[in-house]
């Protein structure tokens, strides 16, 4: 729900519009329906938490009344747009900050039932072009440490453990190459004993690598995400990101029946 969003902004402004994607996607096999009212990309206007609200609320509200059992997930890293959209049904906060960028968060979040999920991510996006370079073998390290400091914050404010889902935050202050990495060794991050979520999908890492140009908005095809759905699901990703639904979903099917015939053969 954004003019901006690197991937599919502006496509989905009207809120009719964009319920009807959402039943979409449901029907193309989607768990979870993640919706978002600000962009996250470098140079993006921040948003009102006012404005947020305009634009998600009725949109959770329209899918609710279509699909009253669809699972919902609001993307924000505010606490008075998580509070409006857990009010019209959310069940979800997907906060890209990990409750960082509003001290209100974690404490609402620890007063709520909901799923919470929380990603890592190396500063604001207008820091992440400036950020030093980091060398291959230090972004795993990097990362771990982030996210189990994330995991103790959720903790101590009173989260409880089996609500908690972390996400390593690929795109998130990590620039292009350091990105994959942090895919190849994913299973490491299950040491912190949380379920974990990939957000790989056209993000600019896997158009610089099927394109040599990570400038175009996102791959022209979906075989590249799809490639990291496939990794990040043979190292025990729980839940994935994706934009384009059905063909995901014939991928994790594939995949998962592989990952149990690796399993039963160990």
């Amino acid at each position: 729900m954004t003019p901006d969003s690197f991937s599919d902004g502006g496509e989905f402004l009207d809120a009719g519009h964009a319920v009807q994607r959402a039943l979409e996607l449901l029907k193309e096999g989607a768990d979870i329906l993640d919706i978002g009212g600000e962009s996250t990309r470098p140079g993006a206007e921040p948003l009102s938490a006012d404005e947020e609200r305009r634009r998600v609320v009725p949109v959770i509200e329209g899918i609710l009344r279509e699909a009253p059992h669809a699972v919902i997930s609001i993307d924000t890293y505010k606490a008075e747009t998580a509070h409006a959209a857990l009010e019209a049904g959310a069940e979800i906060v997907n906060d890209v900050s990990a409750g960082m960028w509003d001290p209100d968060m974690l404490r609402f979040l620890a007063s709520q039932p909901c799923g919470c999920v929380l990603m890592h991510t190396r500063g604001r996006p207008n820091d992440w072009k400036t950020q030093p370079t980091l060398a291959q073998e230090t972004v795993v390290p990097l990362v771990l440490e982030g996210m189990q400091r994330i995991a103790e914050h959720a903790l101590h404010a009173g989260i409880a453990r089996p609500r908690i889902v972390l996400d390593p935050g690929f795109g998130f202050g990590k620039r292009l190459e350091e990105n994959f990495p942090l895919l190849a060794n994913f299973a490491e991050l299950h040491r912190l004993g949380f379920p974990l979520l990939s957000g790989t999908s056209r993000k600019s890492f896997i158009a610089k690598a099927v394109n040599g140009d990570s400038s175009a908005k996102f791959p022209t095809s979906n075989a590249g995400t799809l490639a990291t759905v496939v990794a990040s699901i043979l190292q025990g990703a729980h839940i994935v990101r994706v934009h384009e639904v059905r063909t995901a979903v014939e991928a994790a099917k594939v995949t998962d029946v592989i990952a149990r015939g690796n399993a039963q053969g160990k």
